[in-house]
């Protein structure tokens, strides 16, 4: 069920490379764009579409064909353009032409496709042998491969799912009508960190289709059923499939979670925090940047900075990656608040053994953000889970706090005394000048499940201490 293929390309597709791939097809297709001209789509005589054509991206960042296309992506050196392809399941032969379009554009440019056996430049017929989707009027009817009253469906078959713009904007676009988005996939393919935030949680849902028969929801294994337009649970029992696999046993994933405030200065730039995060846990700066994956830009805090400000007043979410030798990525939301610009980062890392982990790094880490990046909170946990930062569609277990930072100001609002006296065992650290301290809790090393109700017990104490 290949749907999506994509030329790497060492050269630009400019409209003439694009108008001759286009004409795998042959004339009789027709030929319409978006709006803003991101995406082209062919589509038979009478309306049905074949293969959207998104926009060329330039990718500067190594690593990223390898990281969401697998080690049979054989891109060139960066930068390359990459343009990706996805075929409607609706006519058989659009996955053909998706191939042909794509193979086309290799032949003037260079560069490879994506899976290899789909590249090739015969002209291919369309014909009307395929069943023909429901009349569903409207926005997402030409991008979803099932569009009912309550849900919209895409089906995906590829190593790594990622946040793509396309489903990016089938995300937005899906809530704005109401609906739920199901993303259905076999059980080999994995999505990756930003895309799983981005679904959120219900009424949206990862469905996979389980080798012996049936569905389960890929993050908490209920089996679901295709009922009334919608995948509806069958019970609360998770499936064999998702229980019966494991994460090897070594690999860890170490999430820090932090928000820092600013005071909304004309000479303000933004990803100091995030940049010195990576900085202190990996040894190097962020790689790339982007609002979407592949992350396509090289890191730059004035590029983010001015891609925050041409979004204001709304949020920017921004997606960042570090070098391909250090698994590292995080999610990044610049808002507006009463308090000033604030910026939440989520940023994960990968490690092949425990211990990699740098658990010995956290206390400095959180001193550093406390003393030049305006933190307010931190939250740092550690779990059993896939070096490669990817989520598989089987039981992983949950992360377990490892420490928590609270910033001088809200020490402030709380009150000091209060705040260093939680009815616990641990003792929590004193960061920053002590005129305006901040304060460090350490849980433990991340493998005690009791790390979680510490936690608990620590949060309602700070909140008994706030004003009411």
């Amino acid at each position: 069920m290949t749907k999506d293929v994509i030329a790497l390309t060492p050269k630009m597709p400019d409209t003439g490379a694009l108008l001759a791939a286009l004409h795998a097809g042959g004339p009789e297709l027709g030929l319409t764009a978006t709006d803003d001209g991101a995406v082209l789509q062919l589509r038979t005589a009478d309306g049905r579409p074949l293969v959207s054509v998104e926009a060329p991206l330039l990718v500067h960042t190594a690593g990223e064909a390898e990281r969401l296309l697998g080690s049979r992506a054989e891109a060139p050196a960066p930068p390359y353009w990459w343009t990706e392809t996805r075929a409607s399941t609706a006519v058989p032969a659009a996955e053909s032409l998706a191939g042909s379009v794509c193979g086309r554009l290799t032949m003037l440019l260079g560069g490879t496709t994506w899976p290899p056996e789909a590249g090739h430049t015969a002209r291919v017929t369309a014909s009307d042998d395929g069943a023909r989707p429901p009349a569903a009027p409207g926005p997402l009817q030409p991008v979803v491969d099932v569009l009912t009253d309550s849900t919209a469906v895409v089906l995906a078959d590829r190593p790594v799912v990622p946040l793509t713009a396309w489903l990016s904007d089938v995300l937005r676009t899906t809530a704005r009508s109401d609906r739920a988005f199901h993303l259905v996939t076999p059980p080999h393919v994995r999505l990756t960190l930003p895309l799983r935030t981005a679904l959120g949680g219900t009424p949206n849902r990862w469905v996979v289709q389980d080798p012996a028969g049936g569905y389960h929801d890929g993050l908490s294994g209920v089996r679901l059923a295709w009922r009334d337009g919608t995948f509806a649970p069958l019970g609360t029992e998770a499936a064999d499939a998702f229980t019966s696999r494991v994460t090897p046993a070594g690999h860890r994933q170490l999430t820090v979670s932090f928000r820092t405030v600013h005071a909304p200065d004309a000479d303000l730039e933004l990803g100091g925090a995030l940049e010195a995060a990576c900085r202190h846990l990996t040894g190097a700066p962020p790689a790339g940047w982007g609002t979407a994956e592949p992350v396509n830009l090289p890191w730059s805090r004035r590029q983010v900075t001015e891609a925050a400000r041409d979004r204001a007043p709304a949020p920017a979410h921004l997606v960042v990656i570090g070098a391909p030798e250090r698994p590292a990525i995080a999610t990044h939301r610049v808002t507006r608040t009463t308090a000033g610009v604030a910026e939440d980062t989520t940023l994960t890392l990968g490690f092949a053994a425990p211990d990699e982990v740098p658990l010995d790094a956290l206390e400095a880490l959180a001193g550093k953000l406390v003393a030049e990046h305006g933190l307010t909170t931190m939250l740092t946990t550690l779990r059993r889970a896939r070096a490669d930062l990817t989520l598989p569609p089987h039981l992983e277990p949950p992360p377990l706090p490892v420490a928590f930072t609270l910033g001088a100001r809200d020490v402030r609002i709380i009150g000091l005394t209060h705040a260093r006296r939680p009815p616990l065992a641990l003792r929590p650290r004193q960061l920053g000048p002590a005129t305006a301290p901040a304060l460090h809790y350490p849980f433990g090393d991340g493998t005690e499940a009791e790390a979680w109700t510490a936690l608990q017990v620590l949060s309602d104490h700070l909140k008994a201490g706030s004003p009411a």
